[in-house]
């Protein structure tokens, strides 16, 4: 049966018989929500040492601990998802290079690398809890992050990440500080253990060349132990085919006496300079030079070590091919270094050989 609307015969059709203004009003239209983003990267190596060593690596840094053999590194997965005021980050290691970050966790071959959750009242103002990688240093666990694939001392013997709760506040449009507490350095639990201080200031210059942060942690590692540390990055992009990054970071540690008394602080230090030139968007050459010492012998290292690492990275798309040579020397024979032979030596050089790819 048809039904006549202002003399128009209609369908039976319920929809046709409501004007299109009334149905715009009653059918409002939801905005679209947004969606997760989803992230990863996947790095392998091949290390070969030419002392050709039996019964060590010659390597005292972070993730390339073997020798003449190809290795998996890491495979990483990360989800950040915003709406709103609030956000979260889920990122996942799985492999070699993440059980070394999570060391003091178990089964980490599958490894939590970060998980957080953040919420923004304001535009200035962000407080985020959870687990996050460190302010700390100049280089970061994600290989695609560097440009050399081998780490630096300072990285290795820094904090990897911090637990707990931060605020970050904008100071003007280049300055952020950042303040919080934390579980002691690479503990994602820390029951009844005493918390630590961390902070940071961020700057920047108006265009964006130059670039600041100085960093902190310290506090109680456990009720019989100290630890303090400062830090400083600053980079500079002289051109967009020549930059400098550098490092330096002091740390100092105390113990308890059985007297209940603290012992005098010992302290190690190290200094890094990152030159980077890139000729064309597909080739670059970055050159690190690092000195550690630790005369106070903190690390176990009794001494002092100096590090050149010269890499190049091949740009293909979302691969970079990563050749390196390493030159590692230290002052002292005691632990450090040996040939082939077995008998100590102050020095070692290394090539490797990495791919890593991210998306």
């Amino acid at each position: 049966m048809a039904i006549y609307y202002n003399g128009v015969a209609q369908t039976n059709n319920v929809a046709n018989t409501i004007p299109d203004s009334i149905n715009s009003l009653s059918t409002p239209v939801e905005e679209p929500k947004p969606k997760p983003v989803i992230s990863g990267s996947a790095d392998v190596y091949y290390r070969y040492n030419f002392q050709n060593p039996k019964s060590s690596f010659n390597n005292l840094t972070s993730f390339t601990n073997s020798h003449n053999s190809f290795e998996l590194g890491m495979a990483s997965l990360k989800a950040e998802h915003t709406i709103g005021k609030v956000g979260m980050v889920a990122d996942l290691g799985f492999g070699r290079r993440a059980d070394e970050f999570s060391y003091n966790d178990v089964n980490t071959r599958v490894a939590i690398k970060q998980l957080y959750i953040s919420y923004s009242p304001s535009s200035k103002v962000k407080f985020t809890g959870g687990s996050w990688a460190t302010h700390i240093g100049y280089e970061l666990v994600d290989a695609y992050l560097n440009r050399n694939y081998s780490m630096s001392y300072m990285f290795s013997y820094g904090p990897f990440f911090h637990t707990g709760l931060k605020a970050e506040f904008k100071l003007g449009e280049k300055s952020v500080l950042m303040a919080g507490i934390a579980n002691p350095s690479d503990l994602k639990t820390a029951s009844s253990m005493p918390k630590m201080a961390i902070a940071q200031l961020a700057t920047a210059s108006k265009d964006d060349k130059i670039k600041a942060y100085f960093n902190y942690q310290g506090g109680k590692f456990n009720d019989s132990s100290r630890l303090y540390q400062g830090d400083v990055v600053l980079s500079y992009t002289i051109t967009n085919k020549f930059s400098l990054g550098y490092n330096g970071t002091l740390q100092s540690r105390q113990g308890k006496m059985i007297i209940s008394k603290w012992s005098d602080a010992s302290s190690w230090w190290g200094s890094a300079l990152y030159i980077n030139v890139d000729p064309v968007p597909t080739f670059g050459l970055t050159l690190r030079g690092e000195y550690l010492n630790d005369k106070n012998n903190v690390l176990g290292f009794d001494g002092n070590i100096f590090e050149t690492t010269l890499s190049a990275n091949f740009k293909i798309d979302n691969l970079t091919i990563i050749p390196e040579l390493r030159f590692d020397n230290a002052s002292n024979l005691v632990g450090k270094f040996e040939k082939s032979s077995g008998v100590a030596t102050k020095s070692t050089q290394s090539f490797l050989l990495a791919a890593v790819y991210h998306f």
